[in-house]
């Protein structure tokens, strides 16, 4: 990923690189806490071990080998979770090490309830992290969508454009117009607009998460059948 390619290179202070990783890991652990859960199947079991893995993967500076060699974020994030969850000891001792120091701010209070709302038991441990992968990324590119239109307060037309970004059918864009006071026209340049930029931010999400641009063309085929796969 370019932040540990950064690390790597003396290009970033060591500092950065831990907050760059911070950052990935605050957007992307409910795909971690949802594989935990998977292969745990109890709730409390998977939030110590969750916050155990993340506890150990930032004070551990694990960002250091994240080297490019090692390929794309989501993949070594996973071969590391799954590294953690084989070693019978940090098993044991996650609510001990986990538990008490809570090295991510995570809301574990909705997490179970996102959980149920999955039909895991239609994916195995691995597909499941994938399918929840793709759902934080695109959730991450849509708050900052949204973000740049509170910011020029349009919010309500960013409410009313955005279900057709899921290629959902929504309120017309003559109703739109009439609501908000605006032409018809300006709405349907509006909705295009919106669709650009909504795919700049997955690319530029996308492109955080891997070592070499050639891949995120790759990743974004891989972001859409997993969620093809989604009930």
């Amino acid at each position: 990923m370019a932040a540990g390619q950064g690390a790597a290179d003396g290009l970033v202070s060591a500092e950065d690189s831990e907050r760059a990783l911070e950052t990935l890991c605050q957007a992307y652990w409910f795909p971690i806490y949802a594989y935990i859960r998977h292969r745990t199947q109890q709730e409390s079991d998977a939030q110590d071990l969750t916050q155990a893995f993340f506890a150990q993967l930032l004070s551990n500076q694990a960002l250091a080998t994240a080297t490019p060699d090692r390929g794309r974020f989501r993949a070594w994030l996973l071969t590391v979770c799954k590294n953690f969850l084989a070693n019978e000891r940090q098993r044991d001792q996650a609510a001990k090490r986990g538990g008490h120091r809570q090295t991510l701010s995570l809301d574990f209070a909705s997490a179970d309830s996102r959980y149920n709302d999955v039909p895991a038991e239609k994916f195995t441990a691995d597909d499941l992290f994938e399918q929840q992968w793709a759902v934080a990324l695109i959730d991450t590119a849509m708050q900052e969508l949204r973000r740049s239109y509170d910011d020029r307060d349009r919010g309500p037309l960013f409410d009313a454009l955005k279900s057709g970004l899921a290629g959902q059918r929504g309120e017309s864009y003559s109703d739109i117009a009439s609501r908000l006071q605006l032409s018809e026209t300006a709405v349907k340049v509006e909705a295009h607009r919106m669709k650009s930029r909504y795919r700049e931010l997955i690319r530029a999400e996308i492109a955080h998460t891997v070592d070499d641009s050639a891949d995120v063309e790759q990743e974004i085929r891989r972001l859409f059948e997993a969620l093809s796969k989604k009930s």
